[in-house]
Formats: C-alpha cells, structure tokens, sequence
C-alpha cells in the first residue's frame, strides 16, 4: 500500500501523482530541501475559482466544523458533516480515485479523488470503502458508506476540496442548501 497523510496542515500525495499535486513544501520533514527563505503561507483565496469542478454535497448532515477552524490547534482544510453510520457519500464531482484505503496517522478510512484541471477532493473518517484506486467515478456515484474511522469520536464526513495542495473553503463551492 502507498503511504498516505491527510494531515490538519498539509495533504500530502503518494509519490508518482501529478507533479501539481507534489510541492515541497508538504512533503514530510524528512524529505524537504532546506528552506532558502521563510516566508507565510499563501492564504488561500476567499472566493470562488471559476476552473472548479461543480461540486455536489457528498452526504447530508449539518457542518458541524467549518473551514479554517481551529482543530487540534491548526486551522481546518475542510468542513466536517455530521452524518449517521452507514449512510452514503458520493463523490462531489467526476474524477479518478487515486487513493482509497487506511491512511495510519489520522483520518482512518479514506478516499482522494483528482479532477480535471488540478482539482482534488478528499473523503476521511469513513466506514467503508467501496471504490479502487484507479477507478473512473461519475459525479454523485456511492464511493463510501460513514462511519468512525481514525481520529473520529463519532460518525461523520470529514470533505477537503484542494486545488493542487492548497485547501479551498469547500462551502464556497458547494450548492446552498436550505
């Protein structure tokens, strides 16, 4: 299995993705170049990019954290939905599955999709898992059933939307819904 980390800072891709998908600077420590300036991060944009796939709603259920709130003492790359155990999630938008497994560290049973230009989403603390690395998925396709995988204390969706590796507030980019 490829490792993987989906971390509260950094979503970290396996080696051999998109080079897009690759930036030094959230590679593990152990594998960064060393730093020849210290500079903030870029805040990410407040608004919305118009090359964004159309994204749905992965499940229902209430956001119960928002994007950038504090989590563990670093700022939230998603939004958190509460959910009931198994319950589906569906895929926000029409990709290809480039990780789907156990990611060890934090965020237990998950599912990265890469989308058309750049574009990536992320699906954590799921209970099961039911695509394939590889695997072609269509817009509001059942990828998973929630659960309490990882760090979760409870069911739930853990849902990042990421231009490359920098996060993106998925709310902005998501229907309202009433």
């Amino acid at each position: 299995m490829r490792a993987f980390r989906l971390a509260a800072a950094a979503l970290v891709l396996p080696a051999g993705l998109a080079a897009h998908a690759q930036p030094e600077n959230l590679l593990p420590p152990k594998h960064r170049a060393a730093p020849t300036a210290t500079k903030p991060p870029a805040k990410p944009p407040e608004k919305r990019d118009a090359t964004a796939p159309r994204l749905t709603w992965p499940t229902s259920g209430a956001v119960t954290a928002k994007f950038g709130a504090p989590v563990k003492g670093l700022p939230n790359n998603g939004i958190d939905l509460a959910a009931f155990a198994g319950m589906t999630v569906h895929a926000a938008a029409a990709g290809k599955v480039v990780f789907a497994g156990k990611e060890p560290e934090r965020f237990g049973q998950l599912i990265v999709i890469e989308h058309t230009g750049g574009w990536v989403t992320a699906y954590a603390y799921l209970g099961k898992v039911m695509v394939k690395e590889g695997q072609q998925v269509k817009a509001r396709q059942v990828i998973a059933r929630i659960g309490k995988s990882g760090e979760a204390r409870r069911p739930g969706l853990h849902f990042e939307l990421r231009k490359g590796t920098s996060p993106r507030n998925p709310a902005l980019y998501l229907p309202i819904r009433l």
